[in-house]
């Protein structure tokens, strides 16, 4: 099927809302603000051309690999943001890190354990006395495909896979927030082991990579009297004889406090009831989007679309981003729209299919697009989607709480909101020409293949 004429752009208002949180978590409340503006001095928009991008840096450690999309394509420039896809094989562990922007994550694959240590709050997880040395630490989860994590910067986080295949997550870093006061680049901060030991691949112009954990500048005299341990574990702590890399192997048992997954059942039960009385502390930090009963937008002859934004997940407020997961079946059409208050990032999980991309000045992006790809989308620029014959699934992360779009042509459109002869006169034709276009499509977004009109 042809695809629709791109050249509509209409000027909208929008008035955002944002989620109240408790008086306890005021020391992140200047986290909920930082939509107000994106850097904006920082960074250019004047695209011509948009890509399908493939990782630009490769990094293997014993136990996975870590791949990076940075800052040295204008589209990713534009939208100020990195995506990183880490790939932690069974029994790895992730090293403990925290950044310095707000960051989201989409579980593609596999299953695991993720620990958040976040500054101010106190240890509510405590081991029994039955393991012989009892523990105490912050909140720890288990986490499966599907699931959609927030971490908000400067917040510790780390994630161990205990399944038996690779875990794989994909995560969006947001420079251009305001909570990033440094520059435009990914700065992970690590706790343990030395990051730069990680074999690795860059492309010309990528930037470098970490030179090792925050330890590593400090005399080991003091991290000796500042933890008060012998100088040979202070001399560990700084990991320069480590290896190992970002991500490690553990040999021996990993006994760590988590409680059993929740089901999807009690997981939409806490969604209904997860609200303002919520704090910094106790906030729920991951959702599930996969599953087909969360579906916003379901069509069964095209695919579904499900929105992750704060209304119903509140974390994301405090990092303003938010998540959308797309199904399209085989040949099913995704309708243009535009982001009307955000950038957006599509990553393809599975499947393939045609993607356009049009801005002010034309057509920026027309290709095939497949899985572990990713194509950016600025704000205001209208794209489709075009299914293949395998179909197209993807995770979309948008640099807003509460991303709005705006749909072109269906039910809830910019064409339902024209009169008929607005149209009329706009594009030059007949009224029954006006009207077809504007009533012949009674689905939202997504459409089933073939040219089924309202009839």
């Amino acid at each position: 099927m042809a695809f629709l004429s791109l050249g509509l752009f209409l000027m909208v208002l929008f008035h955002g809302c944002t989620a109240q949180f408790s008086p306890h978590q005021n020391q992140w409340q200047a986290l909920g603000g930082a939509q107000r503006h994106r850097l904006q001095a920082r960074t250019s928009c004047d695209i011509d051309r948009i890509s399908a991008r493939e990782p630009n840096r490769r990094f293997s450690a014993e136990a996975g690999e870590t791949e990076i999309w940075d800052l040295e394509n204008e589209e990713f420039l534009c939208a100020g943001f990195v995506a990183i896809r880490y790939t932690i094989q069974p029994r790895g562990l992730l090293l403990p890190s925290y950044t310095n922007a707000p960051q989201i994550s989409y579980v593609i694959r596999g299953k695991g354990i993720q620990g958040a240590v976040i500054p101010g709050c106190a240890e509510t997880f405590e081991s029994s006395q039955e393991s012989g040395f009892p523990d105490r630490h912050q909140k720890v989860r288990e986490i499966r495909q599907g699931d959609v994590l927030s971490v908000f910067p400067g917040m510790t986080t780390w994630a161990f896979n205990n399944g038996e295949n690779p875990l794989e997550l994909i995560s969006l870093l947001d420079l251009s927030n305001d909570a990033n006061q440094l520059d435009l680049k990914i700065r992970k901060f690590f706790l343990a082991g030395n990051p730069s030991a990680a074999r690795g691949e860059e492309r010309h112009g990528a930037q470098t990579k970490e030179a090792g954990n925050v330890f590593k500048g400090i005399d080991e005299k003091f991290l000796s009297a500042i933890f008060n341990v012998d100088v040979d574990t202070a001399r560990k702590l700084k990991g320069d004889e480590d290896n190992r890399g970002n991500i490690v192997r553990v040999e021996k048992n990993f006994e760590v406090v988590c409680p059993s997954y929740q089901g999807e059942e009690a997981e939409m039960r806490e969604r209904r009831h997860n609200g303002l009385e919520e704090t910094v502390c106790t906030m729920k930090l991951s959702q599930n989007i996969d599953s087909a009963r969360r579906a916003d937008v379901y069509n069964p002859r095209g695919g579904r679309l499900t929105t992750l934004n704060s209304h119903h997940f509140p974390a994301l407020n405090t990092i303003q981003l938010s998540a959308e997961r797309g199904v399209l079946y085989r040949n099913a059409i995704l309708a243009p729209y535009w982001n009307v208050n955000a950038h957006s990032m599509v990553y393809i999980l599975r499947g393939s299919g045609r993607m356009q991309i049009v801005g002010s000045k034309g057509t920026v992006f027309d290709e095939q697009v497949k899985e572990g790809q990713i194509v950016v989308v600025p704000q205001d620029f209208a794209s489709i989607k075009k299914a293949s014959q395998d179909g197209l699934e993807w995770i979309a992360f948008k640099t807003s709480a509460n991303a709005m779009t705006s749909p072109i042509a269906g039910r809830m459109s910019v064409f339902r909101g024209l009169p008929v002869d607005v149209l009329m006169n706009s594009y030059g034709i007949s009224r029954e020409e006006a009207r077809n276009l504007k009533f012949n499509r009674e689905g939202l977004k997504v459409f089933g293949p073939g040219s089924a009109t309202r009839s």
